[in-house]
C-alpha cells in the first residue's frame, strides 16, 4: 500500500525541515509494506521554501515537490496534490505543524479496515486565535449549515486522509470556484473523525488574515447555497409591498391634508434604506454571477513552473 502526503506551502521556508523530520518517523509507526511520499506544493511562496524542499529531495527520494508560477491559493495546492498523488490513500496536511503528522498512522489503521473512505479531523478548541476570528468562525459554521444542504462540521481541518475511490471523486469535481471542505463532504463518503486540540505553528505566522478568511468564507456559501439569491427575491416583495403601503399613505395625506413638505426626512430615509438593500442584493447576485464567468473562462487552476514527478491524474 502507498500513501501519499499533500503538504500546501506558501512562505513556509522555517517549517520545511522540522516538518520533514516528523514525517520521517512515520514509517516505524506504519506496517511494513507500507510506501510512503510526501508531495510538498509550492504555491508561488515568495521566500525559500522551493530551495529547502529541493534540498530534501535531493537527499531523499520520498520527497517529491510540485513548484507553482505564482501564487494560486491553497485550494489549487490541494487540487495539485491530489492530481499528482499516486497513493492508494491520499493525506493532506499543513507544513506548519498545526496539524500533527503523528495522527497519519492511527488515521491509516481506521481507514485501511474499510468501514470509511475517509478519515478527518477536527478541532475541539481554538487556543491562541483571536477573539474575533473564533466567533466569526464558529457564525461561519452556523449559517451555512442552516443554508446549505452539506452540513460542514465546525472546527474541520483540511487535514484528513482519503481513500483512492474517493480522491477520485473529489477530482471528478471540476469546478474552478474551489471550497474544499464543501467539496469532501458533498462527494458523500463514510467518514471518521478525530479531535485533536488546537496547535500553535511550528514557525512564522498565518497567511489567512482575518478579510482573507471573509472572502473564503463567502466563497463557500456562494459555492454550496442558493440561499442568498432567494433571500433577495424575498426581500424584494417584502420592500415592493412596503413602497405600496406608504404610495397609499402618501395619496390619502395628499387629498386630505395637502401637504406636501412635511415627511420629506422620513422620505429620504426610506430611500437611502431601499437603495442601500437595492445594492446589496445586486452585490449578491454579482457574486455568483462573478462565478459563473471564473468558470466559462475554464483557465487552469495552476500553473506548473517545475516538479520531480510524472504528470498527474
Amino acid at each position: 500500500m502507498k500513501i501519499s502526503v499533500v503538504v500546501p506551502c506558501y512562505n513556509e521556508e522555517s517549517n520545511i525541515e522540522p516538518f520533514y523530520h516528523e514525517m520521517k518517523k512515520l514509517p516505524e509507526h506504519l506496517p511494513l509494506d507500507t510506501e510512503l511520499e510526501v508531495i510538498f506544493v509550492n504555491d508561488g511562496s515568495r521566500d525559500n521554501t522551493i530551495d529547502e524542499v529541493k534540498k530534501l529531495a535531493g537527499i531523499d527520494p520520498v520527497i517529491k515537490y510540485i513548484d507553482f508560477s505564482r501564487n494560486f491559493g491553497k485550494e489549487a495546492a490541494m487540487l495539485a496534490g491530489l492530481e499528482y498523488a499516486g497513493g492508494d490513500y491520499v493525506v493532506v496536511i499543513d507544513a506548519d505543524l498545526q496539524d500533527p503528522p503523528s495522527l497519519i498512522p492511527k488515521m491509516y489503521d481506521i481507514i485501511r479496515n474499510g468501514d470509511y473512505e475517509r478519515v478527518a479531523t477536527r478541532r475541539v478548541d481554538r487556543k491562541g486565535e483571536p477573539p474575533i476570528r473564533s466567533f466569526f468562525a464558529k457564525m461561519f459554521y452556523k449559517l451555512i449549515n442552516k443554508i446549505s444542504d452539506v452540513k460542514i462540521v465546525d472546527g474541520a481541518r483540511d487535514f484528513s486522509m482519503m481513500s483512492r475511490k474517493m480522491v477520485n471523486s473529489v477530482l471528478s469535481l471540476k469546478e474552478k470556484n474551489r471550497f474544499s471542505k464543501g467539496l469532501f463532504e458533498w462527494a458523500g463518503y463514510k467518514t471518521k473523525w478525530l479531535e485533536f486540540k488546537n496547535h500553535s505553528r511550528n514557525a512564522g505566522s498565518s497567511k489567512w488574515s482575518f478579510w482573507k478568511l471573509f472572502s473564503y468564507s463567502i466563497e463557500g456559501i456562494v459555492s454550496f447555497s442558493s440561499y442568498p439569491l432567494v433571500l433577495s427575491a424575498i426581500l424584494g416583495v417584502f420592500l415592493c409591498v412596503i413602497s405600496l403601503f406608504f404610495i397609499i399613505v402618501i395619496i390619502v395625506r395628499q387629498l386630505f391634508f395637502g401637504d406636501p413638505v412635511a415627511g420629506w426626512a422620513s422620505t429620504v430615509c426610506v430611500i437611502l434604506f431601499v437603495s442601500g438593500l437595492q445594492h446589496l442584493m445586486i452585490g449578491i447576485i454579482g457574486s455568483y454571477l462573478a462565478r459563473i464567468f471564473i468558470e466559462i473562462k475554464d483557465r487552469p487552476s495552476y500553473i506548473v513552473l517545475e516538479t520531480n514527478m510524472e504528470n498527474g491524474n
